[in-house]
C-alpha cells in the first residue's frame, strides 16, 4: 500500500500556513481513499484528539491565497466550507481516528516524509546562515545606492537662480542655473 504513494506526492500536498507545515483535510482524504466529509466527521466526533496545535480550520482569505497559488485545483467546483489544516501531530493522530489499513499505510508514508523534510530543513541550517550573511551584506550596499540617489534628488528640489535683466521696470528672464 505505502508504495503506491510516493514522498513527492506527499511533498507536494504539504503547505506553509499561519508558520506551520500543514496538509489539507481535502488532500488526505484523498490519500486515505476516503470522501473528505467522512473524514471531516470522524474528526468532529473526536475532536478531543484535535487540539488547535494540531488542526485549524482556513479563514476564506487563506483558502483562496491557497487556491490562487495552486495552478490546477483538485477542489473542484464551489465548496460550502473550506477545508481543514492538519499539522504534523494532527495528521499522526488522525490514523487513531481512521483505523483502515490504507490510513496506517498512508500515515506511516507521511511521516517519513514529514521526518526527511525535517532533516533536510536541518542540514541546511549553515546554507540558511549564510544567505541571511548576504541578505545583510547586500541590504547595506543598497542602502547607500538609496542614500546616493536620495542627495541627488535633494540636489534637484533646490531653488534655482535665476538670470535677467530689468526692461522698462519689468523684470526679463533669459534663462535658469542651478545654484
Amino acid at each position: 500500500m505505502s508504495a503506491l504513494i510516493t514522498a513527492a506526492q506527499i511533498e507536494g500536498k504539504i503547505f506553509l500556513i499561519r508558520g506551520q507545515k500543514v496538509m489539507l483535510s481535502t488532500d488526505l482524504a484523498q490519500l486515505y481513499g476516503v470522501e473528505p466529509r467522512a473524514l471531516v466527521q470522524a474528526v468532529k466526533r473526536n475532536l478531543d484528539r484535535f487540539p488547535g496545535d494540531f488542526m485549524f480550520h482556513l479563514t476564506d482569505q487563506e483558502f483562496i491565497n491557497l487556491k490562487s497559488q495552486i495552478v490546477t485545483s483538485s477542489w473542484g467546483g464551489l465548496r460550502r466550507a473550506t477545508p481543514y489544516a492538519f499539522t504534523e501531530n494532527g495528521v499522526a493522530m488522525l490514523s487513531s481516528v481512521l483505523k483502515s489499513k490504507r490510513a496506517v499505510h498512508v500515515n506511516i508514508q507521511i511521516m517519513r516524509t514529514f521526518t526527511k523534510l525535517r532533516q533536510m530543513i536541518t542540514s541546511h541550517k549553515d546554507l540558511a546562515l549564510k544567505l541571511d550573511a548576504l541578505e545583510k551584506k547586500y541590504d547595506r550596499q543598497f542602502q547607500l545606492v538609496f542614500e546616493a540617489i536620495r542627495r541627488i534628488l535633494e540636489v534637484e528640489d533646490k531653488p534655482k537662480r535665476k538670470i535677467g535683466y530689468i526692461s522698462e521696470g519689468k523684470a526679463v528672464y533669459r534663462a535658469t542655473r542651478k545654484r
